[in-house]
């Protein structure tokens, strides 16, 4: 038998065979600031959101997939967007061309998300959005669909991504330059305050940055510097701390490495109350609790032997329940192959709802409270990731994104990653240790070029049905509050209402803010 051979974590953490004896800093759930957890009776008072993420061809597929979940016990949506979406383009736009609902769901206008949600009460379901640049133009969509069926806007509930740093740092769905994009965050902050009380303005994602190829040190560094430079734009916005930091979510990966990843979201935790409390000077508890969706690591799966993958998603979730989340999602073992089929995806669901019902994890607040390793790592991670904030801090966020600094640390720590699994110092079962002679399945979702014409022939239609004039002089408006610095989030809203396009709306902001070309 292989002999296992980790003496450090996959964040160069070592792991002493024995940890020493010595008080750690702990508290109890609830309690202050909240290593242990953010409520005092976690999921013995409630179980953790069930938010699996779905989202392919059009509008109508996608509905179906919504319902199915919703049938089989899922608690909450999760929406993708394909990558012309995600961009600000029209399906029938050249760019979107062979993109057309391939990694997520297809929206245009206000029709399509009508149809998303088509027969689903948008008063009792929360929803949250993976969508980042665009942000505003999808959660104005979502606002509008709620009103037209009968749903006053301030009662709908979920979660809008809205990260847009991390796009520059480990994804590249950015459209608009730094300065124009944290305006149209602070934007969305400031009108989802006073207009949307229930709906969270910002999931800062760590996941994107995992997926990249970071390490769980730089992961959470990386996070937590984005989420400081947004508190800072709030501020500078002059808006309360408290009214703002109070409605941030953030979005985390759930690794391999078991107990490292319980460690990150214990670190988390301690460093989100830390900071809003010492630096900027929060009261509120709420804004001191650092919540958090969780999903399983999608470069972990492996095409090789995808029932493995089952094993890899099982270990990751009881890390990310253990570690405290608000919500999960787990993933389904063929996405290394293609968009999970209806069987898979139950599967998945299936997974974090036996760990749910039948592990037990649940039972008590902080079942690993009082370990000395997980205290040790907890610590450890901690310290690692502030070492690099304070890096990056001695340039700037802003200006280190600007440089391609951010990237290259994680660019550099993907290419380590793959140099130890070509020389056998970390396995993956079926890839480079254990492996075996097999066929991929058959069985795998495929979405029908045919989506991508239907979805166009849908655009004509609306445009041709709606008031051509009415549009272009909303737009023009849009324009003009752009220009002046105002919020333009009402006049957004008015654009949606009267069927204007996604591509519309961001071609006239590209106009005035321009677009974003790296320089690297």
């Amino acid at each position: 038998m292989k002999k296992i051979n980790h003496d450090k974590t996959t964040s160069k953490i070592k792991i002493p065979i024995n940890i020493e004896k010595k008080d750690f800093k702990s508290s109890y759930a609830g309690e202050f600031p909240y290593t242990s957890g953010i409520h005092q009776d976690m999921y013995r008072g409630r179980t953790w959101t069930m938010r699996q993420y779905s989202g392919f061809s059009d509008a109508k597929e996608t509905n179906k997939r919504f319902k199915l979940l919703l049938e089989e016990g899922q608690s909450g949506l999760s929406v993708a967007f394909d990558l012309p979406t995600q961009m600000g383009y029209d399906s029938d736009d050249p760019m979107a061309l062979g993109e057309v609902g391939k990694v997520g769901v297809a929206i245009d206008t206000v029709e399509d998300m009508k149809i998303l949600f088509q027969d689903i009460d948008l008063s009792k379901v929360s929803t949250s959005m993976t969508i980042n640049a665009p942000a505003m133009i999808l959660l104005a969509m979502y606002a509008v669909t709620a009103e037209e069926s009968g749903v006053d806007m301030k009662e709908i509930m979920g979660t809008i991504q809205n990260d847009i740093l991390k796009e520059y740092i480990a994804r590249g769905t950015y459209i608009f330059p730094p300065e124009p994009s944290m305006k149209l965050i602070t934007d969305v902050f400031e009108y989802c305050y006073n207009n949307f009380p229930k709906f969270n303005t910002i999931s800062i994602s760590g996941y994107h940055i995992r997926e990249a190829g970071s390490t769980a040190a730089e992961e959470l560094a990386f996070t937590m510097l984005n989420a400081r430079e947004y508190m800072r734009a709030a501020i500078s916005a002059e808006l309360s701390i408290d009214d703002i930091g109070s409605r941030v979510s953030f979005f985390f990966n759930a690794h391999n490495e078991f107990f490292e990843e319980i460690a990150k979201f214990r670190a988390a935790r301690r460093m989100w109350a830390n900071m809003m409390k010492d630096e900027f000077g929060a009261k509120n508890d709420k804004t001191m609790k650092l919540r958090f969706h969780t999903q399983t690591a999608g470069s972990t799966l492996t095409a090789q032997q995808i029932d493995n993958n089952i094993v890899r998603v099982t270990i990751q979730g009881m890390a990310a329940v253990l570690g405290g989340t608000q919500s999960l999602h787990t993933n389904s073992k063929d996405e290394a192959l293609a968009l999970p089929s209806d069987k898979s995806a139950i599967t998945a669901l299936r997974t974090q709802q036996i760990i749910a019902f039948e592990s037990g994890i649940g039972a008590t607040t902080d079942p690993l409270a009082g370990s000395f390793y997980v205290e040790y790592l907890t610590d450890e991670i901690e310290a690692k990731a502030w070492d690099i904030i304070n890096e990056i801090e001695e340039i700037g966020v802003i200006e280190s994104i600007n440089q391609g600094l951010i990237q290259a640390k994680i660019h550099e720590s993907a290419y380590e990653h793959e140099k130890y699994l070509k020389e056998k110092q970390r396995i993956v079962v079926g890839v480079n240790e254990f492996t075996t002679d097999e066929e991929i399945p058959i069985d795998l979702l495929k979405v029908s070029e045919q989506i991508s014409k239907d979805q166009i022939d849908r655009l004509k239609k609306v445009r041709a049905n709606r008031d051509d004039k009415m549009v272009y002089e909303i737009l023009n408006n849009l324009a003009n509050h752009a220009k002046r610095g105002d919020n333009i989030f009402p006049v957004v809203i008015e654009a949606v209402r009267n069927r204007a396009s996604i591509g519309e709306i961001c071609a006239t902001l590209k106009e005035i803010y321009g677009k974003y070309n790296p320089l690297f």
